[in-house]
């Protein structure tokens, strides 16, 4: 992944990203894909099902296709400067990228019929919009699966991208009877991998990983079980995550809360509280074992 040191003036754009879990034989598993590599978001590298927040996420008939009161979920945030209808846009553009991207769609019928995600699938591909799928299907978003778990800034000198996001991490299992699978356009490959595990293959050079999803697995690697996960995520509000990048002895180092560079004294997350880029890579200082501290 190339290095990126150019300041960009752009405003930032909302996004959401939702984190998808499982529990393995061996452990707690996530699922990630690998953008297309002509991408101009993080090209080549894996990610977890995620995009920017269109303006008619908000625009959806939210008592009818929701099923939280937008005060609810407005709470969950922890987003005062927020409107409860754009947090609602939030976990639509959640779900909706979920779906667009991974195939799993977190709904229910308002009857007692079985969601026909293929059906969905395909008014998608005709050219019907997200809002009046749900309206013609009569399906209402689950946002109870997801779970706020981190809200990353992209600071303005960004390192990996030439773009900003403003991006709200959920977590969350997938539904029984639901199997995700990259979309084979934005996406090329998907793996379902332990959060250790991915981290290995990242350190070995097997797949490539931007410092958010870095961070997130070095996290995610402090549980052993989907329940785990979902239990602290509900146990505390989402931290806001804004790196701050410098340079040092000719290299760049981005720095987290907790660390003595940063404005946030305050640990926001497990594991180290920079990463070098080193090798063409973020690394932390301290070796691969450094990121399960």
């Amino acid at each position: 992944m190339e290095l990126n040191l150019q300041v960009v003036t752009t405003p930032l754009r909302p996004a959401a990203t939702v984190v998808l879990l499982r529990d393995a034989a061996a452990g707690l598993e996530v699922f990630l894909m690998k953008r297309h590599t002509l991408s101009d978001v993080l090209g080549g590298a894996y990610v977890f099902p995620g995009g920017k927040v269109d303006a008619v996420d908000a625009e959806l008939d939210m008592a009818a296709h929701l099923d939280q009161p937008l005060p609810v979920l407005h709470a969950g945030l922890n987003e005062a400067d927020i409107s409860e209808r754009t947090a609602g846009g939030l976990y639509v553009a959640a779900l909706r990228e979920a779906f667009e991207e991974s195939g799993v769609l977190f709904a229910q019928g308002l009857g007692a019929q079985d969601i026909d995600t293929a059906r969905v699938a395909a008014l998608l591909r005709e050219g019907h919009g997200f809002n009046a799928v749900l309206a013609r299907m009569s399906l209402r978003l689950q946002t109870r699966s997801l779970v706020p778990w981190s809200r990353w800034i992209t600071p303005t000198a960004p390192s990996v991208m030439s773009k900003r996001f403003d991006t709200r991490f959920f977590v969350s299992a997938v539904p029984a009877g639901q199997v995700a699978v990259h979309d084979n356009h934005e996406t090329t490959d998907s793996i379902w991998l332990s959060p250790r595990t991915a981290l290995q293959q990242y350190w070995d050079g097997q797949i490539a990983l931007a410092p958010p999803q870095i961070m997130s697995l070095a996290h995610l690697s402090h549980h052993a079980s989907v329940q785990s996960v979902l239990t602290q995520a509900r146990g505390r509000l989402p931290p806001l995550i804004q790196p701050e990048p410098f340079d040092l002895e000719g290299g760049r180092v981005i720095c987290y809360p907790g660390d003595a560079r940063h404005p946030v004294r305050e640990l926001a997350m497990p594991g180290p509280t920079r990463l070098y880029y080193r090798n063409k890579r973020f690394e932390p200082g301290d070796g691969f074992d450094s990121l399960f501290d």
